[in-house]
């Protein structure tokens, strides 16, 4: 468990407070962070507050302003800023109950794993999560927190709670505007049921911990090199060339379903067994004729002697050179 809470306080509903504690449930391991080197004296990049025909500006001499027209701002200091926060509160009231799947994935921010402060809030807190579990509720409420107000939902996470920042309406674009000119016409029969089960070909449990960022993997690979080797030149990591790069992007859709299905023909996928067996048949056929051509030559034989071919040969030589005299 993290060393520090992100949020301590108490969950109520009504008049049933639950202490609590709030631990970010991700992090940030995945990422890596460049610095920007002056490269002939390997120093590294600063930067200095400029301002335009000022040339450097003491950090005192900085406050914020808000852009109202071109060239034009509001000015704002610190306790202006401070003074419109809001109060952080140790309390988290629950003011309303929704369906899990009313609220839009679009919605989710941030994971937080929520856990009970003491033993003695234990048991409130089991109830809360069981009754959410049974009533396949989420809750939703607004925490305060460094002078920002945040809506968050809290649901059931096998023993424990999850609280969800959520964003506002403000803050999420309307799918509308994206898939307005997506035609509404139903897709072939076909070609669905082909895609159906190549999804169901494909289905699986998911093992987060089967997935990598491999532009990740590829940097910590090129650093360690870079690290080992105690050298500036430059080290390029093996890239593996795209797959199917000179392939036309105009495809035939039930083609590469039925490829990607291993399906030979029919949307049923029976018709590979009954080609298969169409074809042991043919195979099955051919077999007696060839047998029996191979028996033939094998009944010739007796017949055949080499004095006859040598008479043969000389009558043809001896013929060939009477017509020569004459």
């Amino acid at each position: 468990m993290a060393a520090r809470a992100y949020w301590q306080g108490q969950i109520r509903l009504a008049l049933v407070s639950i202490p609590i504690e709030v631990y970010p449930a991700t992090k940030s391991g995945a990422t890596i962070s460049f610095h920007q080197i002056h490269e002939p004296s390997g120093k590294r990049i600063r930067y200095e507050k400029v301002a335009p025909g000022v040339g450097p500006v003491d950090r005192d001499e900085i406050i914020k302003g808000y852009e109202i027209s071109k060239g034009n701002y509001v000015l704002l200091d610190e306790e202006e800023i401070e003074a419109v926060k809001i109060e952080s509160r140790k309390t988290l009231e629950l003011v309303q109950f929704v369906d899990a799947g009313d609220i839009d994935v679009l919605y989710y921010e941030k994971p937080y794993f929520v856990v009970p402060a003491d033993d003695l809030a234990e048991e409130a807190y089991v109830v809360l999560r069981e009754a959410l579990r049974q009533s396949r509720k989420v809750g939703l409420g607004q925490l305060a927190v460094r002078g920002r107000e945040q809506l968050v939902s809290i649901k059931p996470c096998g023993r424990g709670l999850v609280m969800e920042v959520l964003r506002y309406a403000d803050e999420v674009h309307k799918a509308q505007g994206y898939f307005r000119e997506i035609g509404e016409d139903k897709p072939d029969a076909d070609l669905l049921d082909l895609a159906t089960t190549l999804i169901e070909k494909k289905s699986a449990p998911f093992h987060p911990a089967e997935f990598h960022d491999r532009y990740i993997d590829a940097l910590h690979r090129l650093i360690d090199k870079k690290a080992k080797s105690k050298s500036n030149k430059r080290v390029l990591e093996d890239v593996e060339a795209p797959s199917g790069g000179n392939k036309s992007n105009v495809i035939d859709l039930m083609a590469a379903l039925k490829k990607s299905v291993g399906d030979s023909g029919s949307r049923t996928g029976k018709a590979a067994p009954a080609s298969k067996s169409a074809a042991d048949k043919g195979s099955a056929a051919k077999a007696p004729a060839k047998k029996a051509e191979a028996k033939k030559p094998a009944a010739k034989k007796p017949a055949a002697t080499k004095s006859p071919a040598k008479t043969t040969k000389t009558t043809s030589t001896t013929t060939t050179r009477s017509r020569k005299r004459a």
